[in-house]
């Protein structure tokens, strides 16, 4: 059964693993789901990433700094495991989960109650080619990211592999954190993934930074993600205020 199908519409939350410090992932877990979230992506701090804007670079590599690493991470994540009951999504890059060792990887993950991963720099070829067997193996799914200009093709190829967990799009081209006004209007592309995706959840991310842009995700889409704007509350010490002010009072 997928856990992302629910008969409300949703807000996940991202926030770096180790941000602002170490021992700090925990207790921002827990925060997000008392404070009546529906899922979680904990980023997994990476010194190159692709897709990521200037604010949650700079938490990752204040994560790093802190000495964050995937060990570090597993062990954060078992602590609380039989605490959290919403859905964790890890984010982050394919190279350090290969150094890793992905079967190993996909094992300690599905250990410490983890179902679901997004590594946007893997492409639904390498999936379907080299890794998917992995998944299935260990009961984990990953979720894609795609556009609003994704080809159907390929969105018919991600909707096979992605039963259970969603569909991840991406409001503009640009890195996350970049844009300063939401601009995703519903459109044909919308309508077409949607009508493609059938149950599969679309969730929409990039650029979404308060309970207005939710609220206009969800008149499109079945959910929304909020990343660098969380981090920025974070930072300013203003994580709590940000979490009862995000949700839409309707």
């Amino acid at each position: 059964m997928n856990p992302f199908i629910k008969d409300k519409k949703q807000i996940g939350l991202f926030v770096t693993a180790g941000y602002p410090t170490l021992n700090a992932t925990g207790e921002h877990l827990l925060q997000i789901q008392k404070s009546g979230y529906d899922f979680i992506e904990v980023g997994m701090p990476f010194s190159d990433p692709l897709a990521d804007g200037p604010v949650i670079q700079m938490s990752s590599e204040v994560a790093l700094k802190e000495g964050m690493n995937m060990e570090i991470l597993f062990q954060q994540l078992e602590a609380v495991k039989d605490s959290i009951s919403v859905p964790l999504v890890l984010m982050g890059y394919l190279n350090p989960v290969l150094q890793y060792g992905l079967d190993l990887f996909l094992q300690k993950a599905k250990a410490v109650g983890v179902r679901h991963l997004i590594l946007p720099d893997m492409s639904i070829e390498l999936y379907e080619r080299f890794y998917q067997q992995h998944f299935d193996r260990h009961e984990l799914s990953c979720c894609f990211l795609i556009t609003n200009t994704t080809r159907n093709e390929l969105v018919e190829r991600i909707a096979k592999v992605s039963k259970n967990s969603f569909v991840y799009l991406v409001s503009s081209n640009s890195t996350t954190g970049m844009k300063q006004d939401f601009s995703l209007k519903a459109d044909e592309n919308t309508s077409r993934i949607k009508t493609i995706l059938g149950d599969i959840p679309l969730f929409i991310g990039f650029g979404i930074s308060k309970s207005e842009d939710v609220e206009r995700v969800h008149e499109i889409a079945d959910g929304a993600i909020v990343g660098s704007a969380l981090i920025k509350a974070i930072e300013k010490g203003e994580r709590d205020r940000f979490l009862n002010e995000l949700k839409p009072s309707s």
